[in-house]
């Protein structure tokens, strides 16, 4: 393995730039004897000028030994056992080096099921194993503020200066172990603007279906991740491409086939309405996003259930249960998230019913609903879409109510 080393005339780096706690944290860890870096994510991030969301530290301290270092310590996970050092609401993430191991002695540390996905992995070892267990080169940066010097032992440096994404390892290994890789991949691409390698792209063809076997509770983190982070229309497109979409929302993935010319239109208007309150400075509410992204597989079923003369109101409840079941077997969706999908999906009705609209009382009953606002704000996300007469007609109505009574209540 080839081991570089630059400094500060090279990377350009300051320790003013990493947080004050993690800075904090490798001083103690140093002064203690152990080595200790900031890696991953904060590296990469500094290099192009961006600010890093979290400055996470590896070592080749144990997680015990850490904690004996630190008061505010809880050590957390099982897959990957890791310290998680507490000042106030900011935590530090200190990860102890792993290793590729094949001795028996460590078999019950680090444990890979009949796929070859990894379930368990605390095998320890040196800083050079532990960025060979890394995913890309680019993230297996190693830090010191302390010598203001970076270590590289993957051309990860060069390969961030020149825009190449690669991964460590054989992609087909690699991907098995942990197929989340492949979105990370399309979700750096989109990021960083680098174009994924032809062996990165075979190998995501050859084994997408491989996102179904990650569990549903982390696949709604990884979800949230790709699409909510001020890019998701860009990834969204990118997930269609290299047919990664399908595998997390088939429901989804098959009414767009079925519609034809895919139609997403009120997806991606959600995608870039998020991406613009995101970049904004503004939050984007996860169950909207998911509300947009089962809303043509639900609108489907409410229509199979209305031609089978069930009432509107029955078939809305029912079409939205059967398709937000059928997620969760992809994608777990909290309870608290799937009644309010349920909700802004039944309150689109009541919003298009014309007869709603004219009954005495009926149209101040609907502002003032708690629900309201929201379901307003999808109503329009379907104008923009083009879904139907009906729609643009309906959101037109509401958008010069909600305006003449905003207007009132401020006079």
């Amino acid at each position: 393995m080839n081991k570089k080393i630059y400094t500060s005339e090279d990377h350009g780096l300051i320790s003013r730039q990493i947080s004050k706690n993690a800075l904090q944290v490798i001083s103690t860890l140093t002064n203690a004897g152990y080595e200790a870096y900031i890696v991953g994510g904060a590296v990469r991030d500094l290099l192009l000028n961006k600010a890093p969301k979290d400055f996470d530290i590896a070592t080749n301290a144990h997680p015990e030994q850490i904690k004996r270092l630190f008061r505010n310590c809880r050590l957390v996970g099982r897959r990957f056992r890791l310290a998680h050092i507490l000042f106030g609401r900011d935590i530090i993430e200190v990860a102890t080096f792993r290793a590729e191991s094949n001795d028996d002695n460590a078999k019950q540390d680090r444990k890979v099921d009949d796929d070859g996905f990894l379930v368990r992995d605390n095998v320890y070892g040196t800083i050079e194993d532990d960025a060979l267990r890394r995913d890309f080169t680019l993230n297996a940066l190693y830090y010191d503020p302390l010598h203001n010097i970076i270590v590289d032992y993957t051309n990860g440096f060069e390969d961030l200066k020149s825009g190449h994404l690669k991964l460590i390892g054989d992609p087909a290994k690699r991907f098995r172990e942990d197929p989340v890789r492949m979105l990370r991949a399309v979700r750096f691409e989109v990021k960083l603007g680098f174009a994924l390698p032809q062996d990165l792209v075979d190998a995501i063809h050859q084994m997408s279906y491989l996102l179904q076997t990650v569990s549903p509770a982390r696949m709604f983190d990884e979800v949230i991740k790709l699409l909510l982070n001020g890019q998701g229309n860009g990834i969204y497109q990118q997930l269609r491409h290299y047919h990664l979409f399908g595998q997390i929302f088939p429901q989804t993935e098959r009414a767009l086939i079925e519609l034809g010319n895919p139609k997403d239109h009120l997806l991606i208007a959600a995608l870039n309405n998020s991406d613009n309150r995101i970049n904004e400075g503004f939050g984007a509410s996860s169950y909207f996003l998911y509300a947009a992204l089962l809303w043509e597989p639900f609108l489907d079923e409410y229509h199979v259930l209305i031609s089978d003369n069930i009432a509107s109101h029955d078939a809305s409840i029912i079409a939205a249960d059967k398709i937000l079941r059928k997620q969760q077997d992809y994608t777990m969706i909290p309870k608290r998230i799937s009644s309010q999908i349920t909700d802004l999906w039944k309150y689109q009705f009541r919003l298009t019913n014309v007869k709603a609209r004219k009954q005495k009382g009926g149209i101040g009953k609907i502002l003032h609903h708690p629900r309201f606002k929201a379901a307003y704000d999808f109503l329009l996300l379907r104008k923009d879409a083009y879904e139907s007469e009906e729609v643009v007609e309906a959101a037109n109505f509401w958008k010069k109510t909600w305006e003449r009574n905003a207007d009132a209540q401020q006079k």
